[in-house]
């Protein structure tokens, strides 16, 4: 009862000092000087002795612009870098900082000019805009005090009135922090991560949101509530047409991510936590990005992908809701080029079907991973996505030619002419080629002395697997079954798995389908399952080790895919053996559920092939045993090679030191091909390593003849194999693997363009 009174008592205070802020904002003076009587006003309604705002400057520096209590002297003079002293760690973190003895933290950096020795406490709040630190605003005291949550969030609530002034462009020139002084428009290449391969070429569209907000606070709270329900009333029903309008398909993972969206529409607790803010005087828009505030702030210092990429379906639906709250049920689209190239920080996978598909030629995002929705939604529209471009939003301005090469995660602004002529050249080429291997889509992946190589693709969301007839390929070597887990709020019940998984079935038909259990950990998180907190993910708690520490995981798991594969054959590969008694747990849980189905008169599946991924290397070293026990084995290449090489794969230092055409790596495969020979185990591959031509004609010149990879994969590594005769590469690749050379690759290639094989 006394916190609610406290609170109640802070927010009354706060709406005070928010009218009389208001007043001073609507007042006809400079910037300077309603900011100077800004801090007069929340001063004395926060009954502190000094108040002072500090805006952040080129250079991430933070400088002094108004203050009461402090001398003023120091306005203008005083300068803190971003993450120096307490004002600094506040923009650093973009959180709020509540002490009552300022001076004895670590942080603290004193500054003579401003004569704050004489005070103890200190409370500051981060000013926001659009998600970004512009500022910082503080009070403080003479004697220590305690600052409540409730101070605290009134502050930050009056904060957002500031951030509009600060942004505003008045008290600091944009041209500032955005320079542009004709470098800006060089041409420019800018480095990323591919999210979904292609290449498009096309003017920059700039996706910018957000609405401003020019009432804080409310006259009539039961009026803003009413207006707020009516927006989400309106918000649903358009997000039922959008979705229903969307080009998209049926079916598809990409289905599953707009229905996770719609539930995040309809999330009690966040329009509760709206509504208990209009409760306390806010306007529905400041009560919107209030939480939205809130919820970014909470969610700043996680580094789960998963958490991370779910709050951009959170802003995309911060930002659809306030423009139905101004009246307008669509976000402010304008007049679109015919080639888009759409630029942002972050996108939600509605924001994205808000665009006209005939139009949209890439999408370029500052942030995203390969599990992002938007990501997902982009593979389902077939469109290149690149992510992780650094500070692309600031470095480009609206309708700027762009170029997007998202297969080698790259881009271009504002290319020359030779750029621009040698991208429309490989964009006719790669329709010249993509004509060429449809045209021999139904045509089986033999070499020219008649060897056969079986090329399947590699998948994990069902709209993967239409890719099967457009592309030819024989089957999916790897069914990655933790992407439907990771884009889900829970984990998928028995009966839940069960239909997906019947699914894969129908829309694979006949061919047969290699589904790799549960790889999660790692930089594969789940929102429900708390992350380890490991130092080295990659080599740490993940994979069957997961599996087999928490059984009931991997025991429903596969009773849903017994139950789905009635009648049909069964494919099931074990990630990450390190060693043949985890392979023999794996099984051992695998036959408890087949006797548990025949016991209770279930159908079962007509015949189960059980099967371990060599990823570690230490496995191989037990190799014969292991082959004693598997039906087959399939090499996951890109762990292996990290491991073996002790590299991370995602370090860009490390990314180029080692080839995975080196001999080491070869005379490896090399090996576990002959152990499996001999004991008539059939081997595959996957990874990245089988969809690249020229590593694939190695990985067929020392004796793998199952390939599995990316669906666009597989028109290029079949046109390879048909160009290809065997007889003269598995001796001359042989002899290769007896060189001390880091890499064979000069060699391989030499060898392809003297033989005419197709890369």
């Amino acid at each position: 009862m006394e916190r609610k009174v406290q609170r109640g008592a802070a927010w009354s205070d706060a709406r005070r000092v928010l009218k009389s802020v208001r007043d001073v904002m609507a007042a006809a003076r400079s910037a300077e000087a309603r900011l100077e009587r800004m801090v007069q006003v929340i001063a004395a309604g926060m009954v502190a002795e000094v108040c002072s705002i500090y805006v952040l400057r080129a250079g991430d520096v933070l400088e002094l612009f108004a203050t009461e209590g402090l001398k003023h002297e120091a306005v203008h003079v005083t300068r803190l870098r971003v993450g120096e002293g307490v004002v600094g760690q506040i923009a650093a973190h973009a959180r709020p900082v509540a002490l009552a003895d300022a001076k004895s933290h670590p942080a603290f950096a004193y500054r003579p000019e401003t004569g704050e020795e004489i005070y103890r406490s200190l409370l500051g709040v981060p000013i926001l805009r659009g998600g970004r630190v512009v500022g910082v605003l503080v009070v403080q005291n003479r004697k220590p005090r305690h600052y409540t949550d409730e101070e605290s969030e009134a502050l930050e609530t009056i904060a957002m009135v500031l951030a509009e002034l600060v942004a505003g462009g008045e008290l600091v020139d944009p041209a500032e922090l955005h320079p542009t002084d004709g470098i800006a428009l060089l041409p420019l290449r800018l480095e990323g991560a591919r999210l979904n391969g292609g290449i498009g070429m096309g003017l920059a569209v700039l996706h910018r949101p957000r609405v401003a907000i020019t009432r804080i606070v409310a006259e009539d709270p039961a009026a803003e509530r009413e207006r707020f329900d009516q927006a989400v009333s309106s918000l649903h029903t358009a997000l039922d047409d959008l979705f229903a309008a969307a080009d998209l398909g049926d079916s598809g993972e990409h289905r599953d991510v707009l229905e996770a969206y719609r539930m995040f529409a309809e999330d009690r607790g966040w329009l509760m936590r709206i509504r208990e803010a209009i409760g306390n005087g806010l306007t529905a828009e400041a009560a919107v990005q209030k939480v939205q505030d809130d919820t970014r702030l909470r969610m700043s210092h996680i580094t789960d992908p998963y958490l991370r990429e779910r709050m951009h379906d959170f802003e995309d639906l911060t930002n659809r809701l306030m423009q139905h709250l101004a009246g307008n049920g669509q976000a402010a689209l304008a007049a679109l080029p015919d080639d888009v190239v759409l630029i942002a920080r972050s996108l939600g996978p509605a924001e994205l079907l808000d665009y006209d598909r005939a139009r949209l030629r890439a999408v370029v995002l500052e942030e995203g991973s390969a599990t992002a929705h938007v990501a997902i939604i982009g593979r389902a529209l077939g469109v290149p996505v690149l992510g992780r471009v650094k500070g692309v939003v600031e470095k480009i301005d609206p309708l700027d030619p762009v170029i997007v090469d998202a297969d080698h995660g790259q881009m271009f602004i504002r290319p020359g002419e030779d750029v621009q002529q040698a991208f429309q050249e490989a964009m006719q080429a790669r329709a010249i080629r993509a004509a060429a291997y449809v045209s021999m889509r139904d045509l089986p992946a033999v070499t020219s002395d008649g060897v056969s190589v079986t090329v399947n693709i590699n998948a994990g969301l069902l709209a993967d697997l239409s890719q099967l007839d457009e592309t030819g390929a024989d089957g999916v070597g790897l069914y990655r079954t933790e992407i439907p887990f990771m884009v889900r709020s829970n984990f998928p019940d028995v009966n839940v798995q069960t239909r997906f998984y019947r699914k894969v079935f129908k829309f694979a038909r006949n061919r047969p389908v290699a589904f790799r259990t549960l790889d999660i950990g790692g930089d594969k998180l789940l929102s429900y399952m708390p992350p380890a907190g490991e130092e080295n993910p990659a080599m740490g708690w993940r994979s069957i080790r997961i599996g087999l520490d928490h059984p009931v995981l991997l025991r429903e798991q596969l009773r849903a895919l017994i139950r789905a594969a009635a009648k049909r054959r069964l494919e099931v590969m074990f990630p990450m053996i390190s060693e043949v008694a985890e392979f023999d747990a794996a099984r051992a849980i695998l036959d408890i559920e087949v006797e548990r189905a025949r016991s209770r008169g279930g159908q079962l599946p007509k015949e189960i092939r059980v099967g371990a991924m060599l990823e570690v290397p230490a496995l191989a070293w037990q190799i014969e045993p292991l082959l004693a026990r598997v039906d087959f084995l399939s090499i996951g290449s890109n762990d292996l090679l990290q491991f073996l090489f002790a590299s991370d794969r995602g370090h860009p230092a490390l990314s180029e030191r080692y080839d995975m055409l080196s001999p080491a790596v070869l005379m490896f495969l090399r090996s576990v091909v002959e152990r499996c020979a001999e004991a008539k185990v059939p081997l595959g591959i996957c990874g990245e390593m089988a969809g690249r031509p020229l590593e694939a004609m190695a990985l067929v010149g020392v004796g793998l003849r199952s390939l599995s990879m990316a669906p666009a994969s597989v028109g290029p590594v079949k046109a390879m194999v048909r160009s290809l005769d065997l007889a003269s590469l598995e001796p001359y690749v042989l002899g290769l693997c007896r060189r001390p050379d880091r890499s064979l690759r000069a060699a391989l290639k030499g060898f392809a363009q003297d033989h005419g094989v197709s890369l």
